[in-house]
């Protein structure tokens, strides 16, 4: 028996976000809809009012081996959107190399408009295979706030880097003005991680991660992200560069006794816990982009060190709320 109802125009795994400014000047949704396996959800009474919220999610609580999910969001004119998940992505294993799981993201930012997307990490099961790519298109005076990291898989199970390959790339474009002039590429950040291509001297990839567990860009652009790309910027300038010895002198240590102002006492304890928990890191200016790299030995490590950082400036919870910082507190 053939159904009465028209058949979907939307295919597996496809998925669309349209925020706009609302009267009240609250971002709202004006389209919102997925296909399997892809899930959006959004609280029907949000905590607060300074963006949208929309949490990116699968059935089953992860990705099967040749699943597919194209997600396309636009953020109109002045309105806001936070995503966030409600857990690890996690990939399951692929019958074969040749069986890709892919995630595609194209986001299309608007004058004045603002993205902050903090998810949790993607964990990739022993034997997945998986890609992973998202593209920003941002007005000049558009901001973006991207994090993007990978666990080494299920610890518990003993998984270190097991997969069999992992491909992220994340690219982010200003989009000219004139209809006539190009898009311009800004960033374009890839990480390949293959089990098959790791170095001679060392064979395996777990190796080559030298004890890290988790990895990870934060890419921060526009107005609304240039207090928080500055102080990364700032901070990663004044991190030791002579390792951990005091070049301070016999009379300046006599004086050490003198209790630091708020922004220093933070700054001593975070490079005491980078210290302790191995945590590295590096920031940079890139075509008007602030791009992060980070490395720990635990996702709960990166995970504190991430929020801590947000937190400490403050800029998210400013423009986007507290709700856009939950998958790193």
């Amino acid at each position: 028996m053939e159904s009465p109802f028209p058949k979907s125009s939307s295919a597996d795994g496809e998925g669309r976000i349209v925020v706009r400014l609302l009267p009240q000047g609250i971002s709202g949704l004006e389209a919102f809809a997925y296909q399997y396996p892809l899930k959006l959800i959004t609280p029907m009474r949000p905590p607060e009012t300074k963006s949208a919220l929309v949490f990116i999610l699968s059935y089953g609580g992860g990705l099967v081996g040749g699943d597919q999910v194209n997600l396309s969001i636009d953020v109109k004119t002045g309105a806001k959107l936070s995503l966030a998940t409600q857990g690890h992505t996690k990939i399951f294993k692929s019958p074969s190399r040749e069986v890709v799981t892919r995630q595609t993201l194209l986001v299309s930012i608007a004058p004045n408009a603002a993205v902050c997307l903090l998810p949790d990490p993607v964990q990739p099961f022993e034997a997945s295979v998986y890609e992973q790519i998202q593209i920003f298109k941002l007005a000049r005076s558009a901001s973006l706030c991207l994090l993007d990291w990978v666990t080494q898989g299920r610890t518990a199970r003993g998984e270190n880097w097991s997969f069999v390959k992992w491909v992220g790339r994340n690219e982010v474009w200003t989009v000219a003005d004139d209809q006539a002039a190009q898009d311009r590429l800004l960033v374009r950040d890839v990480v390949i991680l293959d089990s098959k291509q790791a170095h001679p001297q060392l064979p395996t990839l777990c190796d080559s991660m030298h004890g890290v567990g988790v990895i990870g860009t934060l890419v921060l652009r526009g107005p609304l992200m240039k207090k928080l790309g500055e102080f990364f910027l700032a901070e990663f300038a004044a991190l030791p560069r002579l390792g951990a010895r005091d070049w301070r002198s016999e009379d300046m240590k006599k004086g050490s006794d003198i209790p630091l102002p708020p922004q220093e006492q933070w700054r001593a304890e975070r490079l005491r816990m980078e210290k302790e928990s191995k945590l590295l890191w590096s920031a940079a200016n890139v075509r008007g982009c602030v791009v992060v790299k980070f490395g720990a030995p635990t996702v709960e490590a990166g995970r504190v060190w991430v929020g801590s950082m947000l937190a400490q400036e403050g800029s998210i919870s400013q423009h986007f709320g507290a709700q856009a910082l939950m998958c790193v507190r």
